[in-house]
């Protein structure tokens, strides 16, 4: 009984419980009701209770109007922070601003989170028409360059497991709207080693992605040009993609993932 566990052993269980709830929440498109939050957690409602309650007192969670628990904004200012810390994204900085030079387009550098992608950093040119996104915010992984690049190198049973959380919402008349469709992609991508986003999340914009692989050749983050569909032609794309695999390679080597005399190979193989 949990009444038996030593003392710690409870505290620790406590906490999973809590970010259990943290993760339902965020999982969910829509806030909700503590029977809900009880049920999918297999709680009591006593129990889911006690803990929503001191996640909102944090403002963890919050309450709508109608009653029911949303994730908090503290979460939002916690982001913040991890992202400003992150390490790789102050390394990779000076890789990325030389990158953009070389491309004139926009650059973006992203990690992985669950079913999602986060951009931790973004870098744009001089140049007009650049893209509206921001440092912080997320998109799905199906119709992104660097979730497909990410995806590609990751082992089968994570893929499994992404692509069953996965909602393949359509963006554009191009986005990726199944489970088959994205295997697809992902060996080609696999096959050629960079990524593409062929107006899929917006009309009009076009996006490559190259993957940045640890010492274990496995996919931390990834780093993407993006531009409009008339500048980053189908025809540029290769190129492109090779001054991505050296910028991800020149990160690569300052994380300590790969050597310098290791940089002349390709990154998905480092």
């Amino acid at each position: 009984m949990r009444d038996a566990a030593p003392h710690g052993t409870y505290k620790v269980q406590a906490l999973d419980r809590a970010f259990a709830v943290l993760d339902l929440l965020g999982e969910s498109e829509t806030p909700l009701g503590l029977a809900q939050v009880a049920l999918a957690l297999q709680l009591h409602k006593s129990t889911a209770h006690r803990f929503l309650m001191v996640l909102e007192r944090h403002h963890m969670v919050e309450r709508t109007v109608s009653g029911k628990f949303r994730l908090g904004l503290r979460l939002f200012d916690f982001g913040n922070r991890a992202i400003e810390q992150y390490d790789l994204r102050e390394r990779a900085q000076p890789h990325l601003r030389r990158l953009v030079t070389e491309t004139e387009e926009t650059a973006h550098l992203c990690i992985l989170e669950q079913a999602r992608v986060i951009y931790i950093d973004k870098i744009e040119p001089a140049r007009s028409v650049r893209m509206i996104t921001r440092i912080g915010a997320s998109n799905p992984v199906h119709c992104t360059s660097v979730g497909k690049a990410m995806l590609a190198f990751l082992p089968e049973e994570r893929i499994a497991d992404i692509i069953r959380r996965t909602r393949f919402e359509r963006f554009t008349t191009r986005t990726i709207a199944t489970a088959e469709a994205l295997r697809v992609e992902i060996e080609k991508t696999r096959r050629r080693g960079y990524a593409v986003d062929d107006e899929e999340l917006e009309e009009g914009l076009r996006c490559i992605a190259v993957p940045v692989l640890d010492a274990q050749r496995q996919p931390v983050a990834a780093v993407s040009i993006s531009g409009p569909s008339f500048r980053v032609t189908a025809q540029k794309l290769p190129a492109i993609a090779n001054h991505i695999l050296q910028c991800v390679r020149g990160i690569s080597t300052d994380m300590g993932f790969i050597s310098a005399s290791r940089t002349s190979r390709p990154a998905w193989s480092a």
